[in-house]
């Protein structure tokens, strides 16, 4: 096992103040002559909430799971167990999962059939890795992407998150990582102007100190784990690749709090990109057929016989794999705000406007969610986590009226 740096067994669980777009990698650069930002407040009270939705994330603690399986004579790729970095390296762990299935295939018989279950986002990117390719594809999903775990999904770019244990990777993990988080950033930023913003750029706020704010209000429900794991991370190695943060003057900062970060981050609209990923698929010919599968035998039935396993943490069940942990996460979701649109992370909750809601969710809370796959949403965690944050904005500079 590799040596591993104490700085590189930071927990993952941290929301946007652990991603390598975050204000805890990156280095402090001079800014002078800032105008007060003005930015309209979020309407953060419990009143605004439209759902509450909870995700189980598949984690696995070597990483996610790429290779190929016989079962019978079909021969299964495995594309799964990315924990919280599902969309962030969506089209670089396809393009390898895909590569590989093209390569059992061959081509001497023309373009193979080549079939994918899942319609999350690791089985809508397998797919058309795989039209991109010349494969002809079918999609065998029990629920269509609108319906999936992927859309549960905070919306960020987040490579790192949760999604492998720095004590138990291989010497070879970090730079296959970086492959993937690399190509998946390049393949999304294809998106950006495209119609229906299902990719974007939007502006965060990292946020710490209290200043003068009131005091949080009573300590958030702790949800405890059977089983629970530290899970690390390693250190980024994407220097460069993205906008850096920088330290706002407090003259400048729209929050009354003793430090403000401010910096850019790639954000996934995940309803429109999920749609636009699936009419994509079906216009290139794909088809989704609705079927579930309980057994690994029954993969076999298939008329393809060269299968991408997209099935996230649903391999658990249908492939025993035991390595595979869900990490319980909540969201309360407060009805949009258009004029709203940026991020924020402070007292360990991140904040995100989007155009189907705005997220708030407790990062820190996740960590207590590990081995937990119970997805009953939880009212008082919710109210409580917007309380937390709910202090930031009555003293916001406000917009200008008229």
């Amino acid at each position: 096992m590799p040596a591993v740096s104490n700085a590189s067994r930071r927990a993952v669980l941290t929301g946007l103040a652990g991603t390598v777009a975050g204000c805890a990698v990156t280095p402090t650069v001079p800014v002078t002559g800032f105008e007060p930002r003005r930015i309209s407040p979020i309407l953060m009270t419990p009143e605004r909430i439209i759902r509450i939705t909870v995700c189980t994330r598949g984690f696995r603690p070597t990483g996610p799971r790429l290779d190929v399986e016989p079962v019978g004579e079909t021969r299964v790729v495995h594309n799964y167990g990315h924990g919280g970095s599902g969309w962030s390296l969506s089209w670089g762990s396809s393009a390898i999962a895909a590569r590989k299935a093209m390569a059992l295939a061959g081509l001497a018989g023309g373009p193979p059939n080549i079939a994918v279950l899942g319609s999350g986002a690791l089985g809508l990117t397998s797919a058309l890795q795989l039209q991109r390719m010349g494969a002809r594809v079918t999609i065998y999903a029990r629920d269509r992407a609108a319906f999936t775990r992927s859309m549960r999904a905070t919306g960020s770019w987040t490579p790192d998150s949760r999604v492998a244990d720095a004590d138990r990777i291989s010497a070879d993990f970090q730079p296959l990582w970086e492959q993937m988080a690399r190509e998946t950033y390049a393949t999304h930023q294809t998106y950006l102007g495209t119609e229906g913003d299902s990719v974007v750029f939007s502006d965060r706020y990292y946020l710490s100190g209290e200043a003068d704010l009131p005091r949080p209000p009573a300590p958030l429900p702790i949800r405890t784990g059977l089983g629970v794991k530290p899970i690390r991370f390693f250190e980024a190695r994407l220097n460069g690749l993205t906008p850096r943060s920088f330290p706002l003057p407090a003259s400048a900062s729209p929050f009354a709090v003793g430090e403000t970060r401010m910096g850019s981050s790639l954000q996934f609209n995940v309803t429109e990109l999920a749609h636009r990923l699936e009419t994509e698929f079906l216009t290139h010919g794909g088809r989704i057929e609705t079927r579930t599968f309980n057994a690994p035998s029954e993969l076999t039935t298939l008329p393809e016989k060269i299968v991408i396993n997209c099935t996230g943490y649903g391999a658990r069940a249908l492939f025993g794999d035991k390595d595979l942990t869900p990490v319980r996460g909540q969201i309360a979701w407060l009805a949009p705000q258009p004029e709203a649109n940026y991020g924020l992370h402070f007292r360990g909750v991140t904040v995100l406007s989007r155009p189907d809601g705005i997220v708030v969710q407790n990062t820190r809370n996740d960590m207590n969610g590990v081995g937990l796959d119970d997805e009953t949403p939880d009212r008082e965690e919710a109210e409580a986590t917007i309380g937390l944050v709910a202090p930031l904005f009555p003293s916001i500079r406000r917009l200008p009226t008229g």
